[in-house]
């Protein structure tokens, strides 16, 4: 668990804090707080609440609101629960919010860049979590993320968005239906939202899981495309690797600091069966991705042995006509012999020796078939012909 304490700086949150400091005009009412209402548009703040013995009691309009809320004595003997949710705030905001709850400056400017790895920091008494969500999108074979990032304070929580998983109003949903347990404080808001988180990676791996198996039909099969398939899918597997490998660490971080922080014990039962499913979720991810190396090595054996079996039989096709045109040109030799002799003796010249001869032409049909005799047995003992 890392512990951070806050940096003293002489100008506070440099210059995203100068942002909220600009003074109203006067007579003017703070900014209404975009909502959630209308399909397409980007709201900034989706729900802001206070909550008190684990039941919603307000509904602000502004964080401002919310924090003056907290630091109410009167008519409350129950401790109070701030929780606001923002989806992809304006820097100005967070730095608003930064000022209001006195957060960490570092975690500040990590909630702002996004684009961080999964981890949990412990700023003094303010926690700092990034967690990814994902969804499996089936028709593209890709997983898509969602980063989230928390805030977590005795009495405040913060969560931000950068996409639109996870859905945290179903999380909120349903602690509201369960106030004993939202009354425990920002641990079973981070409890909720961490299962809510974990929960949301088994239909990921229940998509992974059916297309590691079409990809084995494919690969015996012989489908030409299924090597960049198997590519593919092999890196959204170590994407889901990156998201979900340091979220052990995150549950351990937790664990450890169960006695220091007198968490609740239903809550440390809660944390614990979501680090269980966390161990089971990396298991089956490293499973999915020696699964894919097999299946990467067994389509190369299999192209291989293809390959081989292609060249195999190129070369008895080759081999094959080799032979044919070692036959014809054993015959062309044995006919091309007769032919030579036959144009010696054809040819018309007056004084040509064994013209006159009685037993020159039984000589020259002799001498044809002897030579073609010789030629014949000479290929026939090497299997020209």
């Amino acid at each position: 668990m890392a512990d951070r304490r806050r940096p003293q700086l002489t100008a506070p949150l440099t210059a995203l804090s100068t942002l909220t400091r600009r003074p109203r005009p006067a007579g003017l009412a703070p900014e209404p707080v975009t909502r959630l209402e209308l399909p397409g548009r980007a709201p900034k703040l989706i729900d802001n609440a206070v909550y008190s013995a684990g039941r919603r009691v307000d509904t602000p309009e502004s964080p401002e609101e919310s924090r003056t809320w907290l630091r109410l004595t009167d008519g409350f003997t129950e401790n109070r629960l701030a929780w606001l949710g923002l989806y992809r705030p304006e820097p100005h905001q967070v730095g608003e919010l930064a000022e209001l709850f006195d957060l960490p400056e570092l975690a500040v400017e990590d909630a702002i860049h996004a684009h961080q790895r999964p981890k949990f920091e412990r700023y003094g008494d303010t926690l700092f979590v990034v967690l990814k969500a994902a969804r499996y999108l089936d028709a593209r074979e890709e997983v898509e993320f969602g980063e989230l990032h928390l805030f977590l304070g005795r009495d405040f929580v913060i969560t931000i968005r950068h996409a639109e998983s996870p859905d945290l109003a179903r999380v909120r949903r349903r602690l509201e239906s369960d106030p004993e347990l939202l009354a425990k404080g920002s641990e079973s808001v981070l409890y909720a939202i961490l299962d809510a988180v974990v929960d949301g990676y088994l239909p990921v791996l229940a998509g992974l899981d059916k297309d590691i198996d079409e990809i084995e039909l494919e690969v015996f099969r012989g489908d030409p495309k299924v090597s960049r398939r198997i590519y593919e899918l092999s890196q959204e597997v170590l994407d889901v690797q990156r998201a979900t490998a340091p979220l052990a660490g995150i549950c351990a971080a937790i664990t450890a600091g169960f006695e220091k922080y007198a968490v609740d014990e239903d809550l440390r039962a809660a944390l614990r069966d979501v680090a269980d499913h966390v161990t089971g979720i990396n298991e089956r991810v490293d499973a999915f991705r020696s699964q894919l190396r097999d299946i990467l090595t067994v389509n190369a054996t299999l192209v291989a042995q293809r390959q081989n079996e292609e060249m195999k039989t190129l070369s008895e096709t080759s081999i094959a006509q080799g032979e044919e045109v070692k036959k014809i040109s054993a015959w062309a030799a044995i006919l091309f012999a007769p032919s030579l002799v036959g144009g010696v003796y054809g040819m018309n010249f007056q004084h040509m020796p064994e013209l006159t001869w009685v037993f020159g032409y039984p000589f020259a049909l002799t001498l044809m078939f002897g030579i073609s005799l010789a030629l014949y047995v000479i290929f026939k003992r090497r299997d020209w012909i």
